[in-house]
Parts: structure tokens; C-alpha cells; sequence
């Protein structure tokens, strides 16, 4: 009977060790038994987030054997999670900083897009700020001086009401790209913290009086094109003559948005460029394969129905060539 069981065990430890020399060994992500294979974990902006869903789902077409794992939770917790190896890519929606790039940040650039202005839709002013937009110097007033508590104080215009103003909670993308409009840091925005892209929308869908800032996608509906319901795009007076004029104007639709993000009519910040970051030149070839394919002109042509400006062919192959 113990021979038995000798024997048995024997014959169990062979067909485990013949399992193992045929089972393909993953490396890298890839085997030419199954092609690219394995699991992609990615965290970061809200602005990123819906275009790396979208292509997650279409990188997954092509490679079945792909899992993705992705979470929004602001270009600050993007940054953190790459560089401990929380995550393999990161997502981001504003500059690396100094001591950033010298812990290993490594920036592969993949669309752009822009921070707006936005508003409630029922604002006691809706229709003389749409009129007469708000210059630089009276945003940098509202957001970083903290200079005026009623509108009115503004414009004489305005109403008595106060100027509630909503900023970021979370370290965002969106929050440091809207400060350094004002050559300024996230910490130096004043208002009420909220966290998330939807979450300051909503806020300023709430209050009649808010004034906040968001990215392009929490703002605009992707199917009508147009601004959502209970909140809208405040005009920047560019030329600070008090009146937004035609070539001002291009805030009623996401593609008018989107073409002047495109060709530099839309100040850059708040226009801005959006990132994916790993610790250091990527090597695993999974990794560099679905950056490689976000690069591609069919993944980019994606961009503009989306509420994204995509890459020109210059900088597609810019960014290649770090791969």
C-alpha cells in the first residue's frame, strides 16, 4: 500500500513538472503561442479616464487576452501610483514637475485638451457675462486674489449676488493647468474644495452663483455637441476690450472648442498637453505595445468625437521615438 502511494506521487510530480516545460511562460506580456497577453493597470485624470476606456476596449479587440485595470482619481494620484509601481501607466493632465522627472517620470504625450471656464446656466448674469466674457485679470481676481464677494463688485452691471467660487479638493491636472493660467500653483486656488471633474461640475449645476473650472468632457455632451443642461462655458475677453468677439467666440459647440484648441485660438494653459508617465522608459512589451497603439492614427482619430484635440503626425512620431 505505501508503494503504492510512493508510486502514485512519483507519476503526480512528473505530469506537474511535463505541465510546466509546455504551458507557454509569459514574459514581457507576450508568447507566440497566444500573442500579447496579461493584465494593464492604469490610474490618474479625469480628463484621460473615458479615452483610455474607450481605448482599452479597443485595444482588446485586437489582443482578447488583455486585461485592463483603470481608476480615476486625479493627475496627482496618477503621478504617485506610476512612480511606486502601483500602477504601469499613469495618467496625467499637466507638467511633471522638476522632482518628479528626477524620481523616474518618463512622459509619453497622447492627446490634448483644454480647461474651461464654466458656470451655472441660471446665473443672475448668464446673459451679460456671455456678452462680456471676463478677462484674465478679473479671473486671476476671482480664482487667486479672492478680491470680489459679490458680482456686482466686477461689473456694475451685475448683481448684488455673492461670487461662489468652486476649485479642486484632489491634486488634479485640471486645477494646476487653470492656476498656472495665472502663472500661479493648484495651492494657491481659492474656493470651495471639491473632488473630481464630476463632482465640481455638479457643484456648479447646483448653485446659480458658482463659477468653477473643468475639463472639456464634464461640460459638453459628446452626442448633441452641445454645453449640458444647468451649466455653461464662461468666455475669456482675450483682448480685454470688454466685449467677446467673433473670433472670441467659440464656446457653442465642442468641435468649435476643440478647432481652436487645435489651432492655438484657445490660450495654452489653460489648453494643455495629456500624458501617460511610467517609472522610467518603459520595457515591457505589452506596455509599450498598447502606447504604441493609443499612437496610432486610427486610436487618435478617435479624439476629436470624444471632446479631445489628437496629435499631429510631427508629434505622433515625436512621441514614438521615445518608445
Amino acid at each position: 500500500m505505501k508503494k503504492n502511494n510512493r508510486n502514485i506521487l512519483i507519476l503526480s510530480l512528473l505530469l506537474l513538472l511535463t505541465n510546466n516545460a509546455c504551458a507557454p511562460k509569459i514574459e514581457n506580456g507576450y508568447t507566440k503561442e497566444r500573442g500579447f497577453e496579461g493584465n494593464i493597470s492604469l490610474s490618474g485624470a479625469f480628463a484621460l479616464y473615458p479615452l483610455v476606456v474607450l481605448w482599452s476596449e479597443e485595444f482588446k479587440k485586437e489582443h482578447p487576452h488583455v486585461r485592463f485595470n483603470i481608476s480615476a482619481g486625479g493627475a496627482g494620484k496618477g503621478i504617485a501610483d506610476a512612480l511606486t509601481g502601483m500602477v504601469d501607466i499613469g495618467l496625467i493632465s499637466r507638467d511633471l514637475h522638476p522632482q518628479e522627472i528626477a524620481k523616474g517620470a518618463f512622459p509619453i504625450h497622447v492627446a490634448k485638451d483644454a480647461v474651461i471656464c464654466t458656470i451655472n446656466a441660471e446665473n443672475p448674469n448668464y446673459t451679460l457675462l456671455k456678452e462680456r466674457g471676463l478677462t484674465h485679470a478679473e479671473l486671476k481676481n476671482i480664482f487667486i486674489n479672492k478680491k470680489y464677494k459679490t458680482w456686482n463688485e466686477i461689473d456694475a452691471r451685475f448683481s448684488k449676488d455673492p461670487v461662489i467660487v468652486y476649485t479642486r479638493a484632489d491634486a488634479a491636472g485640471a486645477a494646476e493647468t487653470w492656476a498656472n493660467f495665472f502663472k500661479s500653483k493648484q495651492e494657491d486656488l481659492k474656493g470651495v474644495g471639491i473632488f473630481g471633474d464630476p463632482g465640481i461640475a455638479q457643484a456648479i449645476k447646483d448653485d446659480k452663483n458658482a463659477i468653477g473650472f473643468n475639463n472639456i468632457n464634464y461640460v459638453y455632451d459628446l452626442k448633441t455637441k452641445k454645453v449640458m443642461d444647468k451649466i455653461d462655458v464662461l468666455p475669456i475677453d482675450l483682448n480685454t476690450d470688454g466685449h467677446i468677439s467673433e473670433n472670441e467666440d467659440f464656446y457653442s459647440t465642442i468641435d468649435d472648442l476643440t478647432d481652436a484648441v487645435s489651432n492655438n485660438h484657445y490660450p495654452s494653459p489653460p489648453a494643455r498637453d495629456l500624458s501617460f508617465i511610467t517609472k522610467g522608459k518603459p520595457d515591457n512589451l505589452l506596455v509599450k505595445e498598447f502606447i504604441s497603439f493609443v499612437l496610432k492614427k486610427k486610436s487618435q482619430s478617435y479624439l476629436l468625437e470624444n471632446g479631445y484635440v489628437p496629435l499631429t503626425e510631427s508629434l505622433i512620431n515625436k512621441e514614438l521615438i521615445k518608445l
